[in-house]
This record gives structure tokens, sequence and C-alpha cells, in this order.
């Protein structure tokens, strides 16, 4: 790729991670704070050895429902994963590098604002890096080149439909 931007897909409404996926290129996903099997998992088989997902803070409980003492054992634990998505970046490892949910990371205190401009600023100029979740902090969407937010204008869910296998999750 000659030249890569700094994608960000935030909002309440679904499709995020959907539409940071790349089509025909190496691409790594890095997915903070999901712990149960998602679509994505299944969907990525299909890309090959092209794509590789890497989960961190990965947890099978909501990180509103976690006591303070197992928040600050994630955010330990992810302090010393974050050191791969620097890796990937200064190595060149992909030409996609997607940070899916790294804003729910951020705003659960698991990774500083400043760390993910670190990332923005180390980015090589032909890797492209797509960062999604909710509430884009105002620094991060001024670096961003590209700024989309997901907005549900009517969902099911709020019929009480929970996620349906194959389609949500």
């Amino acid at each position: 790729m000659e030249k890569g931007y700094v994608q960000v897909y935030t909002g309440d409404g679904k499709g995020k991670t959907t539409a940071a996926l790349g089509r025909g290129f190496k691409v790594v996903m890095v997915q903070f704070l999901k712990g149960m099997y998602t679509g994505e998992l299944e969907s990525s088989k299909k890309f090959g050895d092209n794509f590789k997902i890497m989960r961190f803070a990965e947890t099978k409980k909501f990180f509103w429902k976690m006591s303070e003492e197992e928040k600050v054992e994630l955010r330990d634990r992810v302090q010393h994963e974050i050191t791969y998505i620097f890796h990937v970046l200064k190595s060149e490892a992909c030409d996609i590098l997607i940070l899916d949910e790294i804003m729910g990371a951020m705003h659960g205190g698991l990774v500083t604002e400043d760390q993910v401009c670190q990332m923005i600023d180390t980015k090589p100029e032909g890797m492209e890096l797509v960062l999604t979740g909710r509430n884009v902090p105002d620094k991060i969407f001024k670096k961003a080149d590209l700024v989309t937010e997901m907005k549900p204008l009517k969902h099911y869910m709020n019929k009480g439909v929970p996620a349906r296998e194959g389609i949500e999750r």
C-alpha cells in the first residue's frame, strides 16, 4: 500500500468491526474486551493466512461488572500485551492493523489516550490503521483521516431480540 490512513469507526450502531475488515491485504486485528466467540472469528477463517486475530483484555465478563481488583489485573495484562501493537507498527508486519474496540479499552482505563495517539504517530506511511469503538475522543478524532459514526435508527434489539447466531455473533 503506497499511502495508509487512519480510520475510525465509532457510534452505537452495528457494523464497526465489519467495516474495518480489509480485502486482499495482510491484516492483523487486535481485539479488546472480547472474550466470547464472535462472528469475526468465524469470518476471518475465510481470509486464510493473511488475516490474524489477537485478543487483548480477553474476558468473559462485561467490564462494568468487574471488581476493581479484576480491572487492575486486566489493565496490567493489557499494558504488557500492548507492546505487541508497537512491534507490529515498527516492523511493518501487516498492511492493515485493526484495533477493534480500542475506544472501549481506553474508556475503561486499560489503554491511555496518549498511548493510542502514540500508535497513530508510530504508524508507518504505507500501513492502514483502523480504530473502532464508541465515543472517540477529540484528540484521536483530529488525528484520524476518516471518522465514520454508525448510528442505529431502528434496531430489533430494542424489541428484545437477542444477538443472533451468524448475524450479530
